[in-house]
């Protein structure tokens, strides 16, 4: 059965040495230099090999965001070097990456706005990646509304993918996380944050259409159903005065909440998670699940989350259809490609 790994990570080499030229210094580079199948394309080559001819990967810029490492005047630069780097991988290795996700500026809006376009209309990319804030801006934002419509216009999927680090401390009384709780709860806190936000923006009741694949199986959303149905989109307003968010829910969001978060799509890549993956694949259903591992951030550098997670999908309760469209179908479909 086919296999299209929706949400793999890579650091194309091009790219990569720039990276490490705007970070040097930096031990933040350690553990992406300790992971060879990162940003050495052979090595990664080798790494899937062990899957057979029928697994590939959809490739996607690595953490950390563009942002992060340019100012507005240079991410733009950044950005195409990344996209550029990302497509002649697939042009050179099409039968291992069918597909790419363009990389955005999002520091520089407008610039944002025209890789998008230059990327998907040009270049060819399937989507484009953003991050769940932009130097600590929610993606609700007046900044990034422009993006929302352009991509829903296209009909090409949004990958979210979420960004915090230790500067993010975990109580109000200390400056840091520690035992990196930024990202173990973090992250998950990070999609399920920036999710409530554009259903609540209305982005999502705007745009029907719209096509966001959150990583990490919708994160924290899943487990929390009923917090979101019976507790929260039924009580919403009853907590907090000086704010009318009663008025918001009956005019803005027509519909239950809980039907905005079911639309979102979602990825496989929880570590290898039995029972987290049984847990989205519940709630929102097989036609929005994607098989997905982050690979190559493992302890093996690449093939224990590829393995675990098909150990997982191949051991689910539901029928070989429906197994062959988390596999490969929903992707390709959003995605607008054939089937291989």
């Amino acid at each position: 059965m086919m296999k299209v790994d929706a949400y793999s990570h890579i650091l194309p080499a091009p790219y990569f040495a720039r990276m490490r030229e705007l970070a040097a210094g930096s031990g933040d580079l350690r553990r992406w230099l300790e992971l060879e199948a990162l940003h050495n394309v052979d090595a990664r080559l080798r790494m899937m090999d062990e899957f057979g001819d029928d697994y590939q990967q959809v490739l996607t810029l690595s953490s950390p965001p563009v942002e992060l490492l340019a100012g507005p005047a240079d991410s733009p630069a950044l950005a195409r070097l990344a996209n550029d780097s990302m497509r002649d991988l697939c042009d050179r290795y099409p039968d291992r990456f069918p597909a790419w996700v363009a990389a955005l500026p999002l520091n520089n809006p407008d610039a944002a706005l025209a890789e998008l376009a230059h990327a998907t209309d040009v270049m060819g990319a399937r989507g484009v990646q953003l991050f769940t804030n932009v130097g600590g801006k929610p993606l609700d934002d007046p900044d990034f509304r422009d993006i929302f419509p352009e991509m829903a216009r296209r009909d090409l999927p949004i990958w979210l993918h979420p960004t915090r680090g230790p500067g993010f401390p975990d109580y109000a009384s200390e400056d840091r996380s520690r035992f990196e709780i930024w990202w173990a709860l973090g992250w998950p806190y990070e999609t399920s944050a920036a999710m409530a936000r554009l259903v609540f923006a209305g982005v999502l009741e705007r745009h029907p259409e719209l096509k966001i694949i959150t990583h990490h199986l919708g994160a924290m959303i899943p487990y929390l159903e009923g917090r979101i149905g019976l507790g929260w989109s039924d009580q919403l307003g009853s907590r907090t005065s000086g704010a009318d968010l009663e008025r918001l829910r009956r005019e803005a969001l027509p519909r239950p909440l809980i039907e905005y978060f079911r639309r979102f799509y979602a990825d496989t890549a929880l570590s290898g998670s039995a029972i987290g993956i049984r847990c989205g694949l519940e709630f929102f259903g097989a036609d929005r699940v994607l098989f997905g591992t982050d690979c190559p951030f493992d302890p093996e550098g690449g093939p224990a989350y590829i393995r675990e997670t098909i150990r997982v999908l191949d051991a689910l309760d539901v029928d070989e259809s429906a197994r062959a469209r988390i596999y490969s179908g929903n992707i390709n479909r959003l995605m607008g490609v054939k089937s291989a």
